[in-house]
């Protein structure tokens, strides 16, 4: 199928993007990578009237770290994110996800923030940002607001974006030292999206857990973040009983929908399944024999 007839425009700063989503409010779409939204507009999921081309705003692709987070902008690529020196040293999961989304011609065009609009359940930028944390700043004509992923995160295919607003950036804590993040999925074929997604944080000081976030996507409309699991084994000797105990708590945590191909008990045991395989591979990485 072909998109329904929208006009095109390509503004040539941020104040121009936005001043066009206000003037044509639901009517239009910003338009990063494509790769979520053309899909949809071919389908006839999405009609915009008016499609807003961000791509000339170079200055919303980029990676820095501000203080304690890491800030990326809204048109920072997949692949950028893969191969980024800054992410890979201050927020190591990023990167880790990034590496794992569809295809090399999808992670070449796709965005962070294409992504994080039209989040899937189990999609590797919003199982990150819910499980890290992340805040997500979002800009309208003459103001701006900063959001938490739980918050911006309402649904599958639903967020708190307004009409004629657009993300800026997302901002992500930093790795603290000595932390160590695993990322883990499982899908049926390479470059679908993920039946479950698995994303760990681990930090050990004298062999016991002074830090730990699980995430889990694919469980639920939106990521899960476990922060009742992690705060109850926080503290404890990390060990391969250790990993199994958290791994089965992870699993009693979860309450997937029931579906003809993927039965909720699937969904269940693939996650205890992909806690433990992450967090086994946390231990190693911090010098914990298994």
């Amino acid at each position: 199928m072909k998109p329904a007839a929208f006009s095109y425009h390509r503004p040539a700063s941020v104040d121009e993007a936005l001043e066009l989503l206000a003037r044509f409010g639901d009517d239009a779409k910003p338009l990063a990578g494509g790769q979520s939204l053309v899909p949809m507009m071919n389908m006839r999921l999405a009609s915009p009237a008016h499609l807003v081309d961000l791509n000339d705003l170079s200055e919303l692709a980029q990676v820095r770290v501000c203080g304690e987070r890491l800030e990326v902008g809204a048109l920072a690529r997949h692949r950028t994110l893969a191969e980024s020196p800054l992410a890979a040293g201050h927020c190591p999961l990023l990167g880790q996800a990034a590496r794992t989304i569809g295809h090399g011609a999808i992670r070449e065009r796709g965005t962070l923030g294409g992504s994080l609009a039209h989040p899937d359940q189990a999609a590797q930028h919003a199982v990150v940002a819910m499980t890290l944390g992340a805040r997500l700043t979002l800009a309208r004509k003459g103001a701006q607001r900063v959001l938490e992923a739980d918050d911006f995160l309402l649904s599958a295919m639903t967020t708190a974006l307004e009409p004629t607003e657009m993300v800026l950036s997302v901002s992500y804590p930093c790795a603290v030292p000595g932390e160590v993040s695993v990322w883990r999925m499982f899908n049926q074929r390479h470059g679908d999206y993920a039946i479950v997604a698995v994303a760990v944080t681990l930090a050990l000081e004298n062999g016991r857990v002074s830090s730990l976030r699980l995430g889990v996507g694919g469980v639920a409309p939106v990521p899960q973040r476990l922060d009742a699991v992690a705060q109850a084994f926080r503290g404890r000797v990390a060990s391969v009983d250790w990993v199994a105990e958290v791994a089965r708590a992870a699993r009693d945590a979860v309450t997937p929908e029931d579906q003809p191909r993927v039965p909720a008990v699937y969904r269940k045991e693939l996650a205890e399944t992909l806690v433990a395989r992450a967090l086994a591979r946390c231990l190693e990485r911090s010098g914990v024999p298994a």
